[in-house]
């Protein structure tokens, strides 16, 4: 393989002045800064105009300022229990208290000089803002390590519009996809390290283990980071064995202090799928502890030797997988009762494949798809080139698995996305320079600006849109105008639950984390897997016959029934079951167990009190 060097050209020298303002655009840490602080000025300005709520719009965040706001009224650090969401004795959320603690810090820090609402809205407002710098640094040192000066500014600019466009680091977006995002693109820079510097490499051990202990959606892409890093040593031996041992020595012990530090002593034995417990503890202890161990005594090997020790880590891992773990190597949903499947998951966008994208939301597959792809194809190209063959083949294996886990779950493909940033800037400093060399050279230039396009996942959904509008016809509008949505989960529809007894609601699925946050109510359903059995009861609520339904009711302890024609599963369950309770209810038949509450007219929900048959 050839060595990881970054480009040099005349470009990324020549191009900026070494004086003044252009000088320092040439530095690293003023660079980012300077991208950084505008960035975030122009996300500030344009994403609070107009703005409703301080709280971003996925029920992600609000739910996660429904627990911030349990830790800092005393719930216990390792009680990561959601009492007032399923059945009685509530759900145990799958969360990190890594992400409660800046936000609740910020929020404790403002309500000392200012109400409590002001606080929280600026904390939310501030903390996913304060991300943008260590995404934008992580995909700053990618682009110099690899492009020099000018890789910097391209990969700089094109992470600028990702995150932009997105909605990720947006004021009140507080769930941990961000800090994921960050996570993701501080590994893939340290992998990129041409000096293979320990340091860069112990860096990138302990994000992999702050990824895994945030949220189980990354433990793909550390998997792919760690056999990455072993690969690099059974292949360079010796020169890569510092790296290798920071590596390993920095993911095992990471890895540790953050099972015992954010982990409930008593689910120490329990293995979950979904966040870090035993079995994603054990199995990076163990991966990075015998990555270290053949780094220390096997690096002198013959390269065949090495590649046979890195087969015994392999078999190692594994087989510590199908015994500790075996329930995760496969879908960590695969447990979900069928009935939620088919009326709930198929319908979160995020969780989406790309078949089912296809069916519902064809001309959008560009932007979740195609800048992964490109950065895939330029990749293969150039090594098959021999053009910067190892940058280009680590590139290549971290963009794969993520765009491989986005065709199964589309929410994958913010990481290919961010990756794919890499390769494009290095394609598009050659074709600049190209560019600058026949400056009158049209077909040229026009390559350049389409490469620059094809890198922006927003140009493919402009561009989605548009042909999407061109290819309908009037019957077509009109079949596919969406019908308006009512606010269901405002806070003006659930005002009068302020009215009503403090108790058990039965509300759809979407209608959940908005209860919890703005009243002190306990709901059946949220759109969370571990609360299955409150969600199934909701469903079956909705469709049973009003007679049945009743016996749902009273068995849940149910006090309140929210019912808005709105909700898109209302609609669904109405649909599904004409008989049933939400059906029913759709046409003004009350049954006698349910006394309508008093409301505006023109109000999105209506609320009924369960008043038990007396016997």
């Amino acid at each position: 393989m050839n060595a990881v060097q970054p480009i040099t050209n005349p470009s990324s020298a020549t191009d900026i002045p070494s004086g003044g303002i252009r000088g320092l655009l040439m530095r690293l840490w003023p660079t980012v800064i300077a991208y950084s602080v505008i960035l975030a000025a122009v996300i500030v300005v344009t994403k609070l105009c107009g703005a409703t709520d301080y709280v971003g719009p996925d029920n992600d965040d609000g739910m996660r300022l429904v627990e911030v706001r349990d830790f800092l009224a005393g719930q216990g650090w390792f009680d990561l229990m959601q009492y007032r969401l399923g059945l009685n004795g509530g759900t145990l959320m799958h969360w990190s208290r890594l992400i409660d603690l800046p936000i609740a810090s910020l929020i404790w820090f403002f309500g000392l000089f200012v109400p409590r609402e002001t606080a929280e809205a600026l904390a939310l407002g501030i903390w996913p803002v304060s991300l943008i710098l260590p995404a934008m640094l992580a995909m700053a040192v990618a682009g110099r390590r690899i492009g020099g000066v000018a890789g910097m500014h391209i990969s700089l600019g094109l992470t600028a519009l990702a995150i932009y466009t997105g909605n990720r680091f947006a004021p009140g977006a507080i769930d941990h996809h961000n800090a994921q995002l960050a996570l993701v693109a501080t590994m893939t820079a340290m992998l990129l390290d041409p000096k293979r510097r320990g340091w860069s490499y112990a860096v990138a051990g302990i994000a992999a283990a702050i990824a895994i202990a945030i949220g189980a959606e990354t433990t793909p892409f550390v998997a792919a980071v760690c056999l990455t890093v072993a690969v690099l040593w059974a292949w360079e031996g010796k020169d890569f064995a510092a790296a290798a041992q920071s590596f390993g020595l920095a993911l095992a012990m990471m890895i540790s202090i953050l099972f015992f530090a954010t982990v409930p002593p008593r689910l120490y034995s329990m293995v979950t799928c979904d966040n870090l417990s035993l079995g994603y503890y054990s199995l990076a202890a163990i991966g990075g502890g015998l990555l270290l161990f053949c780094a220390v005594f096997a690096s002198g090997l013959t390269k065949l030797l090495r590649f046979a020790a890195l087969a015994v880590v392999g078999a190692g891992v594994l087989g510590s997988a199908v015994v500790i773990a075996p329930q995760c190597l496969s879908d960590p949903l695969a447990g979900l009762d069928p009935m939620l499947v088919e009326l709930w998951l198929r319908n979160v966008s995020e969780a989406k494949s790309i078949f089912a994208l296809a069916r519902s939301e064809p001309f959008d597959i560009g932007a979740f798809y195609a800048a992964g792809l490109f950065g895939i194809a330029v990749c293969f190209f150039r090594i098959l080139q021999r053009d910067r063959v190892q940058i280009h083949l680590v590139l290549l294996f971290l963009l794969a698995i993520s765009w491989a886990i986005a065709l199964v779950q589309v929410r994958g493909s913010t990481f290919s996305n961010l990756i794919s940033i890499l390769p494009l800037a290095l394609l598009i400093i050659d074709i600049r320079r190209i560019s600058n060399s026949d400056s009158e050279n049209i077909a040229v230039a026009f390559v350049y600006v389409v490469t620059v396009l094809a890198g922006v996942p927003a140009a493919w959904a402009v561009g989605g849109g548009l042909i999407s509008l061109q290819m309908q016809n009037e019957a077509q509008k009109k079949a596919s105008e969406p019908v308006k949505e009512e606010a269901c989960a405002s806070r003006e529809a659930l005002a009068p639950l302020a009215g009503l007894p403090v108790g058990v609601v039965s509300a759809p699925s979407e209608m959940g984390v908005a209860i919890l946050r703005f009243t002190q109510n306990r709901v059946l359903s949220a759109p969370y897997h571990r609360n299955q059995g409150g969600m199934l009861t909701e469903l079956h609520i909705g469709m049973a016959e009003p007679q049945e339904a009743e016996a749902f009711l009273k068995g849940a302890g149910v006090t309140t029934l929210a019912f808005c024609p709105g909700d898109p599963q209302t609609r669904q369950l109405a649909k599904l079951k004409p008989d049933g309770l939400y059906a029913q209810l759709g046409k003004g038949n009350f049954p006698p167990y349910l006394e309508p509450v008093s409301k505006a007219a023109d109000a999105a929900v209506q609320f009924f009190r369960y008043r038990p048959a007396t016997n």
